[in-house]
């Protein structure tokens, strides 16, 4: 038998609605006090997402997966080739294991720290054939060697790391573009992911080096940042610190743009979160001056292992010119070394292009990694470097959105490049 709905007893009013509530239960849009500020986590801030929606995936960040994935099945192909077609006796009639091609170059340094620690059985600097090891930052020995203990072989281990970090990295830089238009269905982001995982060093995000790990720190920390969470990005960018000495670049970066964005009398405790990025680089001195006495012993590495000594613009400049078209290197040494020039111009460009536009954060991080990488005695890793450039990506994206020949251009010459340069390195071969 039907009932009819009892009524709400007299002495039990209905309840107001909720402030920024209609009575319905439904939120209408924000009134002027909720109007976007810095700092303000308002619906803006709800619209370009929270800590309860970052996590999801949405229809763009599936389609920038899918093209992570293709690109790193691209890569392990181009690695099992690399093992057959140049091997090192040509008469071999068996091919190197599944994995030698990404035991190269640094990933000695790191597997070493992650086996044996910093200074094993008492050696360090002035012991006869030293590696000079301590010239890299703790941060990814520590996270593969916690990662062995699930996963027992170390190689694996590595481009496991590698493989998962650059995943958040892409979604992380994907997102960063986005916040650049405010049409939802921009291929924006989609776009700066396809010109990001064709670099010419993009080889570098699959092997076990730091570049996707540092990345998929920092690349969320300045995400947060842009979205005034001061103490999440303080707490990321300190992690990526203990990956790079690059992490203080961008902790650089975050503090100019809280500088810009925030209300510095309301949220003047977000400072020390701010500030929190340097603390790896003073713990990890501290360690090894309590092991060496020398307080600038990771400089003193840096010298001693690759050139890294200070040395006046002009000068790193025509050092590495001599050394790109003077014939006093190999040939192969000497390509790397004109690749190393034309990064350094490409970084120039962008941080003119970044203080014309005044995008200051952005101009503070690329400035500080060029005169980092500028001061040496020759230039070193820059064409690595340009990975960590994401202004770059994001503003390449963005004019070959407006020019459609960017797009064909970049893939007919910079991709057949990269498949050149990951060759280099999966054939030991690289000499950056």
């Amino acid at each position: 038998m039907a009932t009819a709905t009892p009524l709400r007893p007299p002495e039990q009013p209905a309840r107001p609605p909720v402030r920024g509530t209609s009575a319905t239960g439904t939120r209408p849009g924000p009134g002027p006090s909720e109007r976007r500020r810095p700092g303000h986590r308002g619906p803006a801030f709800r619209q370009s997402g929270t800590l309860r929606s970052g996590f999801r995936l949405g229809l763009d960040d599936r389609n920038v997966l899918l093209l992570y994935v293709l690109t790193r099945v691209g890569v392990w192909t181009t690695a099992y080739c690399a093992r057959w077609f140049f091997a090192e006796d040509r008469r071999t009639r068996e091919a190197g294991t599944a994995l030698s091609s990404w035991g190269q170059w640094d990933w000695w340094h790191y597997l070493h720290i992650a086996q044996e620690g910093y200074f094993p059985d008492g050696a360090g600097p002035g012991t006869k054939g030293w590696d000079n090891r301590e010239a890299f930052f703790p941060g990814f020995p520590l996270v593969l060697r916690a990662v062995h203990v699930v996963i027992p072989d170390w190689t694996v281990a590595g481009l496991l790391i590698s493989f998962v970090s650059g995943a958040v990295a892409v979604l992380a830089l994907a997102r960063i573009a986005r916040l650049h238009v405010c049409d939802a269905g921009s291929p924006l982001g989609q776009r700066a992911v396809l010109f990001f995982l064709l670099s010419p060093c993009a080889v570098f995000l699959a092997a076990g080096y730091t570049e996707s790990l540092f990345l998929a720190l920092a690349l969320p920390a300045w995400l947060a940042a842009r979205r005034g969470a001061w103490p999440l990005a303080g707490v990321l960018a300190c992690l990526a610190t203990g990956v790079r000495v690059s992490g203080l670049f961008l902790a650089a970066a975050i503090a100019a743009h809280f500088i810009a964005a925030a209300d510095l009398r309301r949220q003047w405790r977000s400072l020390a979160w701010i500030a929190l990025p340097a603390l790896p680089a003073a713990l990890y001195t501290w360690f090894l001056h309590a092991h060496t006495g020398d307080w600038m012993a990771w400089s003193h590495a840096q010298e001693r292992g690759w050139y890294r000594d200070f040395h006046p613009p002009w000068e790193a400049w025509r050092n590495t010119w001599q050394a790109a078209f003077g014939h006093t290197q190999s040939t192969g040494y000497a390509v790397m070394f004109q690749a190393e020039l034309v990064a350094m111009v490409v970084g120039l460009v962008l941080l003119g292009v970044l203080l014309r536009r005044r995008k200051w954060p952005e101009a503070v991080y690329t400035a500080l990694s060029l005169w980092a990488l500028g001061t040496s005695y020759w230039y070193t890793s820059v064409p690595r470097a340009t990975l960590l450039w994401w202004p770059m990506w994001v503003m390449l994206a963005a004019w070959s959105l407006r020019r459609p020949w960017v797009r064909g251009a970049y893939l007919c010459v910079v991709a057949p490049l990269s498949t050149v340069l990951a060759l280099t390195f999966l054939t030991g071969r690289w000499a950056g």
